[in-house]
């Protein structure tokens, strides 16, 4: 294409919720490294110390001899006598995990009758553990070996929760077995993707007047497993893996915990959403993280999907122009688009994600869309960006629509993912043609991504599948709007709402309670005409604290954007595909209402280009400085400002949520108090740290 473009950036991961307890000073620089000067003493090459003269023992070298070895006798005579039973222990164990893979066995058999007896014959087994391991619990107050004794200890506790968990899901799902199809006689593995998705979705009907005691189990069985440290244990004991597998097992329970504990909520009206017993239709939006806007990105395409007790019906998919072109009544553009937007003068579906909140983004949306012809009602409005695409595409593998093949491998015509690449090729590159088919590509790549995922074996790809929703949802990957009004609570209190986060509405996941000594940070960037160059551009935040003498916070804030990579040929008449031009980037900071700028540096007239200070004005219940600055390709800018914020601490510490922007990936952040204490890390959830 005759020129570079940026290399892989790697796709992270994250968790559901981020919080960091800074609870000491930790000095600047590395005070991790071992010292240099330690030298291995080597007791082979010392020259012996020369006899001691022969003396009478007294009672005092007794005393500094005798009984240190009196007590060690002791102690070993002890630990004789408590380890005896370990054997016994281990046999046990061992058992336990026995009749835990027979259950296994019975629940994907889907025989709720030979389930129910194995989550018994597995309890029993569990219960001699827990009898003949209370006779080594003594040892839980020996240092070192104590900690593993108490390991063991929660694993039982984690154990008996996960059976509890288990036997109310049975006690749920047995009057429905007949129905559910639960008798012995699978037909889930076998069947069709729509099959197994209305199967999940009565299961989950069934389930629902149990979520809240199964939570309650499901919480305990993440406390005691959170009381486990795996960096206790080694790599490898032999050829076998043990420090992974307990990393693994705990993040598999927490992920699980979210969903039953923070989720309860959307769980409960999981089987409405998804059409059981009443139809819902909704619209799915595709939002290109590449050109970067309030929610997550440009709306590029949409699709209309209509949900029947769980089965997918794709209805309509287009490309958003089209939505656009059928408005009946086109509005002027609001202000911010006059402002920032180039030769844009009326007021489409495709710019009107302005707001950094998405419920409120969506209510725009909607607005303009019943003014379209042939529109239809819908029951909410779902977002994905590029970055659900890919992840999906690394477990379930390449896929191909309307003869391109779409995966997550890298493309060397940009360095990126193909599946990117291909997007932006059939979508952007001009061309003297009519696409036939480029009005459904989106839907059909999710409904063939969708039926996919369905499809493969449950127990190969499916946990791997429900890790990865749930990272995209924690990253605002994926967000939803619903018109009823539990559903949309529902979505808030998993934080998949993706909203701006105040003392009244704020995601249950999260501490953050303004007016109480939390300040608050949130970073939005729109891309006002600069092709896809958010492939390309990175950004730095760095947020120096200083906590004055009466408790309010100054603030010195830093942003930085780096483009290494040269422009694309964005010729019309050369049919280039233009992916790296001028990033035109409209800056708004949301910080605590009623703070005060004190001064800026860096923000730019989108007319001029000319140095301006930033605009202040109140929104979401926040105090915005809204700003401009331009991003050429193989270059750089900056925007600095002060402010301080009518923030209190009453106890000596500084909280701060930072919430993160819906299509991002990875912004680095750095927060700095009193130049003392710092904190650095890629911004990957909504994040609250503790100094």
């Amino acid at each position: 294409m005759g020129h570079d473009f940026r290399k892989g950036r790697g796709l992270m991961r994250g968790e559901y919720r981020k919080t960091v307890l800074i609870d000491k000073i930790t000095p600047k620089g590395n005070n991790d490294a071992m010292p240099e000067d330690l030298k291995r003493i080597d007791l082979a090459t010392m020259a012996p110390a020369e006899p001691p003269k022969p003396e009478k023992p007294s009672r005092k070298l007794w005393v500094f001899i005798g009984a240190p070895l009196v007590v060690i006798l002791i102690l070993f005579g002890v630990l004789g006598i408590l380890l005896l039973p370990m054997r016994t222990v281990i046999a046990d164990a061992r058992a336990v995990m026995t009749s835990g893979r027979e259950t296994a066995t019975a629940i994907k058999s889907q025989d709720i009758g030979k389930t129910k007896t194995a989550l018994a014959d597995t309890r029993a087994k569990l219960t001699i553990l827990k009898t003949d391991y209370a006779k080594v619990l003594p040892l839980a107050a020996v240092p070192i070996l104590g900690s593993y004794i108490q390991d063991g200890r929660h694993g039982i506790n984690a154990g008996f929760a996960g059976l509890d968990a288990a036997d109310k899901a049975v006690e749920a799902l047995e009057p429905n077995a007949d129905l559910l199809g639960l008798k012995g006689k699978s037909t889930f593995v076998s069947g069709t993707a729509d099959d197994r998705i209305q199967t999940a979705v009565r299961t989950m009907s069934a389930l629902i007047p149990k979520i809240n005691d199964i939570a309650v189990s499901v919480d305990v069985l993440r406390k005691e497993l959170d009381a486990i440290d795996p960096n206790r244990y080694p790599e490898k004991i032999g050829s076998t893996p043990v420090r992974s597998q307990l990393v693994s097992a705990k993040n598999v329970i927490e992920n699980a915990a979210n969903l039953f504990v923070n989720a309860q909520p959307l769980l409960v009206n999981l089987p409405s959403l998804l059409g059981d017993p009443t139809d819902k239709r909704y619209l799915v939006l595709f939002q290109n993280d590449k050109e970067l806007r309030p929610t997550g990105g440009f709306i590029t395409a949409y699709a209309q999907f209509r949900f029947v007790k769980g089965k997918a019906i794709l209805e309509k998919a287009d490309d958003i122009y089209a939505l656009d072109a059928a408005q009946t009544k086109v509005p002027p553009a609001p202000p911010d688009i006059l402002k920032f937007h180039k030769g844009v003068y009326t007021f489409n579906l495709r710019d009107s994600n302005l707001s950094p909140d998405f419920k409120i983004s969506m209510q725009t949306f909607e607005s303009l869309y019943k003014t379209v012809s042939g529109h239809e009602q819908i029951d909410g409005i779902w977002a994905i960006d590029t970055h659900v695409l890919v992840d999906a595409l690394k477990i379930l593998g390449p896929i191909t629509v309307y003869g391109r093949e779409f995966s997550a491998d890298n493309d060397p015509r940009c360095d990126c993912p193909k599946a990117i690449y291909e997007l932006e090729d059939y979508s952007s590159r001009p061309v003297n043609y009519v696409r036939t088919a480029r009005k459904d590509i989106i839907g059909v790549l999710m409904q063939t991504i969708l039926h996919q995922a369905l499809g493969v074996s449950p127990s190969k790809y499916w946990g791997r599948l429900f890790q990865m929703l749930l990272t995209e949802i924690s990253q605002k990957h994926v967000l939803a709007y619903f018109h009823d009004q539990n559903a949309q609570k529902a979505a808030e209190s998993f934080n998949l709402a993706g909203r701006i986060m105040t003392a009244s509405e704020s995601a249950a996941v999260l501490k953050y309670k303004e007016g109480q000594g939390w300040d608050y940070l949130h970073v939005n960037n729109s891309n006002m005409a600069g092709a896809k160059s958010n492939m390309f551009v990175s950004e730095k935040v760095k947020k120096e604290v200083t906590v004055n003498g009466d408790g309010t916070i100054t603030t010195k804030l830093t942003l930085e954007y780096k483009n290494p990579y040269p422009g694309s040929d964005c010729g019309l008449e050369s049919g280039g595909l233009c992916l790296n031009a001028p990033l035109r980037d409209w800056i708004r900071i949301y910080v605590p209402k009623g703070s005060t700028l004190v001064d800026s540096q860096g923000s730019q007239s989108p007319q001029t280009g000319k140095p301006v200070p930033l605009d202040t004005f109140e929104s979401l219940d926040k105090t915005v400085f809204q700003g401009f600055l331009i991003v050429n390709p193989l270059g750089t800018a900056q925007m600095t400002l002060s402010y301080t914020s009518p923030v209190k601490s009453t106890d000596g510490k500084y909280r701060i949520l930072i919430q993160k922007q819906p299509g991002t990936d990875g912004q680095h952040y750095t927060v700095d108090v009193t130049g003392k204490r710092t904190q650095s890390f890629p911004l990957q959830t909504d994040t609250e740290l503790t100094f």
